[in-house]
């Protein structure tokens, strides 16, 4: 029954490429990211929660 419903929708198939795209240009862009990200950010993030001092409004590149 489920396989003569998708059957009758035209240009189904075009469903499965399309969500492929997607999930690969989302994962390619987040290795380019953190690929190309600043180590300083990355530094700034990774000791954030050990720090008891309340945030300032200071952007990652003062620190």
């Amino acid at each position: 029954m489920q396989k003569e419903i998708l059957r009758s929708i035209e240009n189904i198939e075009i469903y499965p490429i399309i969500s492929l795209l997607i999930f690969v240009i989302f994962f390619v862009g987040m290795f380019w990211w953190v690929v190309r990200v600043d180590k300083n950010y990355i530094d700034h993030m990774k000791e954030m929660p050990l720090k008891d001092e309340p945030q300032k409004d200071d952007s990652y590149e003062n620190v």
